[in-house]
């Protein structure tokens, strides 16, 4: 039974309509009291709640009533309807709790694919809460991520519970958690698994080319349009869309993409026909969308339309346990690439990886250990296969930065570079002048002309 709260004769006879059409009971309250008493007598599911009931369409009755709902019933969804554009009314009343914010005039396809969204994801609230690892690979396949931390099964159970919706994704996580396999792992077990998954990494599009990329050409459109060019929402409708790095859009593109979010309908450039689309949205990102909201950085009425359910990916620092386990499992998968079956990881060694930092996290971890074997010729690998290459990776990971022009000498570089090895390697001699590209004897006179202590040892 669907609740439609609106004091519009007119409009609470078409939403019945659209519903009954749909499938669904609903039942009509023209103004809070009326609600309030349906609230109590009838078993309701969802509610589509107009955010005003009197001509001064403030949106404060609808954000009081909206409150009255949670309070008495704290579980039960709420799409608002808001007739006037508001955007910061509908981001107060996501913040207070609704699950979703309908534009009057609304679109009919959307409006009821966001109610069956929001039913659904109700129903599936509890479901697989109780379920163990073995149980979840089973049911769900989720054997390639990798982990037996508490934090990372809940992560699990959150994917089994929300992936046969259609509700819309946030996961947030530092670089190298595991990001995008979550999100393929979501579309897998979702009803739209036979369907397109398409990953799009928003920090590598630039402004001029954002329409372009997501939503298409016709030839002609713009200069070197020499070609029609299908867009990636296109490419992904009746599928997933995968949206990573979703921090790194600027502000012009993010309304772009709000638009096509909230009412699933864009246009292609140089076409003026209108299209729809249908699809789950899935978002990924490294940056606090919260603190860039602060800066004016991010929207926030952007930040509430991608963030129906959020999913933390927890860095591996914060599930060390799980560093031994994942060293096997790409250890057990290098074995077959390169052809060494008899390759292993000793006790003490898979002790040492969890006292890593790894700020790098898994990503990190696969490079050190799949570096490690490749330079290894030892079929058990111990820590001193590990140490030079986390050294070597962890350089090779530092950004160059070089001062401006004029800033610094030539020698004043050469002295810093050479202070800053001796310190990364503790003054051992031989391993600053490999990285350095110096001999022995060159280092040594560089040492003395700069100045710099050092201790003789091979």
């Amino acid at each position: 039974m669907i609740l439609i709260i609106d004091d519009d004769i007119a409009v609470c006879a078409s939403l019945s309509l659209l519903l009954k059409q749909n499938g669904f009971k609903s039942i009509k309250a023209n103004g809070p009291e009326e609600a309030l008493k349906y609230l109590k007598e009838k078993p309701i599911d969802a509610v589509l709640l107009d955010m005003n009931f009197s001509m001064e369409t403030t949106g404060e009755d609808g954000l009081a009533m909206l409150q009255q709902i949670k309070k008495s019933n704290p579980m039960l969804p709420v799409i608002l309807m808001t007739g006037w554009g508001s955007i910061k009314l509908a981001v107060e009343g996501m913040k207070s709790g609704a699950r979703d914010f309908i534009n009057k005039p609304w679109d009919n396809d959307y409006l009821i694919h966001a109610l069956k969204t929001t039913l659904d994801l109700s129903a599936e609230q509890e479901t697989p809460a109780t379920l163990t690892r073995k149980k979840l690979d089973e049911k769900y396949g989720f054997e390639n991520i990798v982990g037996e931390d508490p934090q990372l099964l809940e992560v699990l159970q959150t994917i089994a519970r929300v992936s046969r919706t259609d509700a819309s994704v946030l996961i947030i996580g530092e670089s190298g958690t595991g990001k995008e396999l979550v999100a393929e792992a979501i579309h897998e077990n979702s009803p739209r698994k036979h369907k397109a998954f398409v990953k799009v990494n928003l920090g590598g599009i630039s402004s001029s080319l954002f329409e372009s990329e997501m939503f298409g050409h016709k030839r002609g459109a713009f200069t070197d349009a020499r070609n029609d060019r299908i867009g990636r929402f296109e490419l992904a409708d009746k599928g997933t869309i995968f949206l990573d790095e979703i921090g790194d859009l600027d502000l012009n593109s993010q309304v772009k993409l709000l638009r096509v979010l909230q009412d699933r309908k864009y246009e292609v450039l140089g076409d003026s026909r209108t299209r729809a689309v249908d699809l789950r949205v899935v978002c990924a990102t490294n940056r606090d969308l919260r603190e860039m909201i602060a800066g004016n950085k991010f929207r926030e009425d952007l930040y509430y339309r991608i963030n129906l359910i959020i999913i933390r990916l927890p860095p591996l620092r914060e599930r060390a346990d799980d560093i031994p386990v994942l060293a096997n499992y790409f250890l057990k998968n290098l074995k077959e690439i390169y052809n060494r079956p008899k390759l292993q990881i000793d006790k003490k060694t898979l002790n040492w990886l969890k006292s890593l930092p790894l700020p790098g996290n898994i990503r990190e971890l696969k490079n050190l250990i799949e570096r490690s074997v490749l330079l290894s010729e030892a079929d058990l690998l111990e820590i001193k296969d590990f140490e030079q290459h986390l050294e070597e990776q962890r350089l090779s990971n530092t950004p160059l930065t070089l001062p401006a022009v004029g800033t610094l000498s030539i020698d004043e570089m050469e002295l810093s570079m050479i202070r800053n090895a001796m310190n990364f390697y503790q003054n051992n001699i031989s391993k600053v002048a490999k990285t350095l590209g110096l001999s022995r004897g060159t280092l040594y006179r560089k040492l003395e002309k700069y100045n710099i202590p050092y201790e003789t040892q091979n």
